[in-house]
């Protein structure tokens, strides 16, 4: 599911066409193919400064029939994996007055050109344009062009040999252009150049964590300590083989090459021997050593129960903890799909507790991995009753907060044991106590009260769902609209479900951390055999596979994204305020072998209110939709939009269509100066009996 901002269509090409980077060497790259690589040195014919110049403020494409050859060295190398299919050229080894960016759709370029080598690069049929307001060279992008977004895409593989060859002179050591943080934002003709920083530091938000989660490219702030509010960015790749290490904690040098992202301005290491010298202590922030590793020296070791026996006040205050304590423990949910926000629960064999952190993506930390054992400094932390349920944080408007996140380096740290399953408690629903609350919990044979049947878990606010058990005992489980899976449909069967146990005001109500962990695929405790899935489509897998996509009127096309929404995917479709109709015509289905069938899907609108999407249904498909009769579904369609949130249709009955090959079709249409974005995801038919 979407929760967050909706990207229309021109992002989704600029993103097709950017020139992605990121930090070290990803093992899996293909061994270089080095044929028509032979060095060959050619007649420059413009600079560097004369080619970007002829961008001007639109695309430039060099004719085919172009002569012109650009020289420049290689700045950046790409065998750590940190730089990916981009080379960065400068003007000269020493002293360089211009930097360059070529995005080209190869890896391990570092064995054709390395760094240091003169190159030549013939412009016939290449093309200028931007990503990010940073000028760069590729080649002509048609659905870019189509919309007049000025974007390029790179540069073909195969198309290298007669594009880029290596001068037989010899390597040259690129010596890096000594710069301020400050200076930075001064010399953008240097984009693209190696550069070294000197004094420099990361932000203390960013120490004592890695480089880059696992798959993700994230941003590490850099300061500079001699010159007060002076910041920039080190863009880090996770699937760099650095990506695991930690953040250096000192100050010193650091060499990357410079790059820009629309006002921000950015290093990407080439390799990490190049922050080898940012380990001189003190910092500006008056750490003398590292504070990284953990010092248990005077420290008092705590159980999570006896935590909790720390607090004497009352509902809804909380004080503060004083004594020189510490609690080994480990993580058992995160913020991974985003119904835990800020915050985590950790576990030991005395119980579980809720620790608000003022921090976004804690999955993506090792740190907070759940599996993962820490030890968590109390001392200065603030203990209070939140609604009934002991958690751990800092004051916040005469409230229970959340730690800020430059504390987060001094407060936790993480255990050198390895990553290991949660083991959970096994208990009824009518025999939790308070001593369970924050707890991993599992109860056995439970299903959702039919009245939730055909709901999603939640809608536009935190929604409450009721469990039962064959005995009629009941248990709210309560789901965040920010989860990922809250317009998911919660299923109508029986079974087993894992979750933090937690309470409110005396009511227990469970926390899925994720949706897998309330799969209900049993017989309900009636005998009613759940619903069966005849056709899901959730979009994570290419439209073609299901659907046909007929474009009627205007350049704009369904497509699938994930903007917002991190792994998930679903289909989005925007007019770009031109007249559009558009179509998703499912393959055939067929309703047979059941009594009844349901259709239900989300839906969800941003923009203006203009012609919303149809949902329709049909027996007896042409081949063009414009040509099918068909019926509109009474599902429900988003009305409230620019909420970023799906809206679910709710079980709508389809048993009119019933023993018929039926088709499923979305309808989408916008006007000049009229459109809106249109989402669709998890659209699902079932059969029951």
């Amino acid at each position: 599911m979407k929760n967050y901002i909706s990207f229309f269509k021109i992002f989704f090409i600029l993103i097709a066409s950017v020139i992605a980077t990121g930090c070290v060497h990803d093992d899996k790259y293909n061994e270089p193919d080095l044929d028509g690589y032979q060095c060959q040195d050619l007649t420059a014919t413009m600079t560097i400064a004369e080619v970007k110049a002829l961008h001007g403020s639109t695309r430039y494409v060099f004719p085919e029939n172009s002569t012109a050859v650009m020289e420049g060295y290689v700045s950046s190398t790409d065998e750590t994996g940190n730089i990916y299919k981009t080379i960065y050229i400068q003007d000269s080894p020493v002293n360089p007055t211009q930097g360059f960016v070529i995005g080209v759709n190869a890896v391990s370029t570092y064995a054709k050109f390395p760094q240091g080598s003169k190159i030549y690069i013939r412009l016939k049929g290449l093309a200028l344009g931007t990503y990010g307001g940073l000028v760069q060279l590729g080649i002509e992008d048609e659905d870019a062009k189509s919309i007049g977004v000025d974007a390029v895409s790179r540069i073909p593989e195969k198309q290298l040999p007669s594009a880029i060859f290596k001068s037989c002179t010899i390597q040259e050591k690129i010596t890096p252009k000594v710069l301020t943080l400050q200076e930075m934002a001064t010399n953008d003709k240097l984009l693209g150049a190696l550069i070294q920083v000197n004094n420099a530091e990361f932000d203390s938000k960013a120490l004592c964590g890695n480089f880059a989660p696992n798959g993700f490219s994230v941003d590490r702030q850099l300061n500079d300590p001699t010159i007060s509010a002076t910041s920039r960015v080190v863009r880090n790749s996770g699937f760099a083989s650095c990506a695991n290490q930690t953040v250096l904690a000192g100050k010193g040098t650091i060499v990357g090459i410079f790059s820009k992202f629309n006002a921000s301005y950015q290093l990407y290491i080439n390799k990490v021997e190049d922050l080898a010298d940012m380990k001189n202590f003190p910092r500006k922030d008056g750490l003398t050593t590292n504070p990284c590793a953990l010092d248990q020296t005077g420290l008092t070791s705590k159980t999570v129960a006896e935590v909790k026996q720390l607090f004497s006040g009352g509902p809804g205050t909380s004080m503060k903890i004083t004594g020189d304590f510490i609690v080994k423990a480990k993580v058992t949910a995160n913020d991974e799909t985003g119904n835990l926000f800020k915050y985590f629960y950790f576990e030991d064999e005395t119980g579980g507790m809720r620790i608000n952190v003022n921090k976004t993506n804690l999955y993506q930390d090792a740190r907070f991995k759940v599996g993962q054992e820490i030890y968590i400094k109390l001392k200065d932390l603030y203990i209070g009753n939140v609604s009934g349920e002991l958690q751990l944080g800092q004051p916040f408007n005469g409230n229970l907060g959340q730690i800020s996140e430059d504390l987060v380096y001094k407060t936790f740290f993480k255990s050198s044991a390895p990553v290991t399953a949660v083991i959970p408690t096994e208990k009824k629903i009518n025999q939790f106590t308070t001593a369970d609350v924050g707890k991993w919990v599992k109860i056995k044979d439970v299903q959702f009260k039919s009245t939730e049947i055909g709901n999603s878990y939640a809608t536009l606010t935190t929604s409450n769902r009721t469990l039962e058990d064959c005995s009629g005992n009941t248990i709210v489980m309560r789901t965040s609209n920010r989860a990922s899976f809250a317009g998911e449909e919660i299923d109508d069967g029986k079974g087993d479900v894992y979750a933090i146990l937690s309470i409110f005001n005396g009511t227990y109500q469970l926390w899925l951390p994720k949706q897998i962990q309330a799969d209900f695929d049993g017989n309900r405790c009636d005998g009613t055999v759940p619903a069966s899935i005849i056709f899901k489509d959730d979009f994570q897998s290419s439209l073609a596979y299901n659907w046909q996509i007929h474009n009627k009127i205007g350049p704009q096309t369904w497509t699938t994204s994930n903007q917002g929404a991190g792994n998930n995917y679903y289909a989005v479709m925007n007019g770009a305020n031109v007249a559009n109709e558009d179509w998703l015509v499912s393959k055939e289905i067929s309703l047979s072998g059941f009594n009844k069938y349901t259709i239900s899907y989300l839906t969800d609108g941003n923009g203006s209110v203009q012609n919303p999407i149809q949902v329709l249904i049909t027996d007896n498909y042409s081949g063009d939709p414009s040509t099918t009769t068909w019926t509109t579904l009474p599902g429900k369609i988003d009305t409230v939009l620019n909420s970023f949130a799906f809206e679910t249709s709710g079980r709508v009955d389809i048993n009119a269509f019933a023993n018929k090959k039926i088709r499923i079709a979305i309808k989408y249409m916008s006007a000049p100066n009229a459109s809106a974005t249109w989402e669709v995801d998890n659209v699902q038919i079932k059969g029951m009996n």
